[in-house]
């Protein structure tokens, strides 16, 4: 449920840019959580094109000539009837880093000296109304002021031109664009408004969409998704032995990396950072969404062991209090290493987390409470979170064995289908999977996440890779395959220290922004925020570098 919300940075709000970066290559045997060799290659994002998700794609090829400059396109049918004040909100390029505009830097883009921005885009049949709400002389503005069909060529065109700057109803926001806040109040994310009257840019308009109603605040919900979660070695040692507490994975708040240096015992170079403030805002973001889940990659039975090194782990069942602190609502237990403390370890877990009111998914005393979704719930919605485990599948759970649930197309369209007979109006696949070091999704894998979507899944977030990784669209709907390290000790490379933390806001049952937020892991065990716009664009490059092909924008 949703917590009072403290200060969330505006620097957290936004996906990153893009950079070129080293990719190391696998190494190691799947399921070791041991470190690769430090080879490096090469990549850089690919280009941005077109695309939609939840809502399907829009059908016909993307356009690809350019729209007249400073006049209307033909524009589709409109709505009509009865005016009213709806809101507008603006919009950029789903991997720009900004966060925020304001009319200033209308101003600016329309007199030619903005920094970030070369002109201004609206959809045709909106313009007169937006224009003369943002105060822009349309006389002045000449080819600065470009115009569009509809909202789907309006996000093709900022997939295309990054430098865009655009405006439309709040209705026609999809997670294909990256909505941004105005003045600094946001219409999306954890510390969005929640009515509409709140809000302080609207535009004299139809208040009838004409498709999906009109827009209303306080109908939209958020939900923060974090990788993997680690309660022994490492975090043990920092919480326990070095006495720094339970909350203290979770009160990480930004970092800046101000150098890097050669190199870690595994031949890797490592981030030199410091911190920039801010404390406690991993913590007020995850409380502040209605809904938080992230991976716990360890049992936490009854009779647990520190583990000082090593890939067996096990975890004192009371640092949990930690993730209930931080507002984390429900895990995915089915990973690699749920089965290290045997079998009762799994059924000792499961009520631990309980007796914290933390719901768990992907493991249980059987398979079928191993293939039960967690069910929760937010302003009206129920989502289903089910999760699975492909990596060690010795440790499935039997008809009366306790295990993890096994990830397969049939598994999937039998689970996806109860959890919607049970109510859930969202389904979530948390699946465990993949190859570790390595942010690139190997053919069968791709295979699985496509299974989920086509048995009805609305999303999948995917982890074991240790690294963040790809960004897949699939018939409208998206896969994050790996999220990274959340809060983990691997810190012997760049990229197992740093991850994303995933934001998502949604309208009801659909997904209208996604926002992905760098962080860097310090003092083995606590995630802080990178600036999008700075340090955090090599793990965000990382990512886009990933989806090469699989991300339409």
């Amino acid at each position: 449920m949703r917590r009072t919300l403290g200060l969330v940075i505006a620097a957290v709000v936004v996906t990153g840019g893009i950079v070129q970066v080293g990719l190391g290559t696998i190494g190691g045997p799947a399921g070791t959580d041991a470190p690769p060799s430090s080879v490096t290659a090469s990549g850089s994002p690919s280009a941005a094109s077109s695309g939609s998700i939840v809502s399907p794609p829009p059908s016909g090829p993307a356009a690809t000539e350019e729209p007249d400059a400073g006049a209307s396109s033909s524009p589709s049918a409109s709505p009509s009837g009865p005016l009213a004040d709806v809101p507008i909100v603006a919009a950029t390029s789903f991997r720009a880093p900004w966060t925020t505009t304001n009319p200033d830097e209308v101003a600016a883009v329309v007199a030619g000296e903005s920094s970030r921005y070369e002109a201004i885009e609206l959809i045709g049949s909106e313009a007169d109304a937006i224009v003369s709400a943002l105060g822009i002389d349309r006389r002045g503005a000449g080819d600065r002021l470009v115009t569009v069909r509809d909202a789907g060529r309006l996000g093709r065109d900022l997939a295309a031109h990054r430098d865009r700057l655009a405006f439309l109803r709040a209705d026609e926001i999809g997670p294909n664009v990256r909505a941004l806040g105005w003045n600094g109040r946001s219409l999306f994310g954890v510390g969005r408004v929640r009515r509409n009257g709140a809000w302080p840019l609207t535009a004299r308009l139809p208040r009838d969409p004409g498709s999906g109603g009109a827009f209303q605040a306080k109908a939209t919900w958020t939900l923060v998704a974090g990788g993997d979660i680690l309660l022994d070695r490492g975090v043990a040692k920092a919480v326990k032995i070095e006495g720094k507490g339970v909350d203290y994975p979770w009160n990480g708040g930004t970092a800046d990396i101000t150098s890097r240096y050669c190199c870690s015992s595994f031949g890797w170079r490592l981030p030199r950072s410091h911190r920039t403030g801010n404390a406690g805002a991993m913590g007020d973001l995850l409380r502040g969404a209605d809904l938080a889940v992230a991976n716990f990659e360890n049992p936490a039975p009854n009779s647990f062991a520190y583990h000082t090194h090593g890939t067996v782990f096990s975890a004192d069942p009371k640092l949990i209090a930690g993730l209930r602190d931080a507002g984390i609502d429900a895990v995915s237990i089915a990973n690699n290493h749920i089965g290290d403390a045997g079998r009762a370890g799994v059924v000792q877990t499961r009520r631990n987390l309980a007796r914290y009111g933390i719901e768990a998914a992907g493991a249980g005393a059987d398979a079928a409470q191993a293939h039960e979704p967690a069910l929760l719930h937010a302003n009206g919605v129920t989502v289903a979170i089910l999760g699975y485990d492909s990596i060690a599948k010795y440790y499935n759970a039997g008809s009366s064995t306790p295990g993890s649930a096994r990830l397969t197309k049939r598994s999937l369209r039998r689970d996806v289908a109860r959890a919607r007979a049970a109510g859930a109006d969202v389904v979530i696949v948390y699946p465990h999977w993949g190859t570790e070091y390595d942010p690139t999704p190997f053919g069968g894998q791709r295979s699985l996440a496509h299974d989920a979507i086509d048995a009805g899944a609305d999303m999948v977030i995917g982890n074991h890779a240790h690294w963040a990784g790809a960004v897949e669209i699939y018939h409208g709907r998206p896969i994050w395959y790996a999220l990274g390290n959340f809060v983990f000790d691997q810190t012997w490379s760049e990229p197992t220290m740093e991850g994303m933390t995933l934001e998502l806001t949604f309208r009801g049952r659909q997904l209208v922004q996604a926002w992905m937020h760098p962080h860097l892991i310090l003092g083995g065990a606590q995630p802080n925020f990178l600036d999008p716009a700075g340090d955090g664009r090599v793990v965000m490059g990382q990512v886009f570098a990933a989806s090469k092909g699989l991300l339409p924008w």
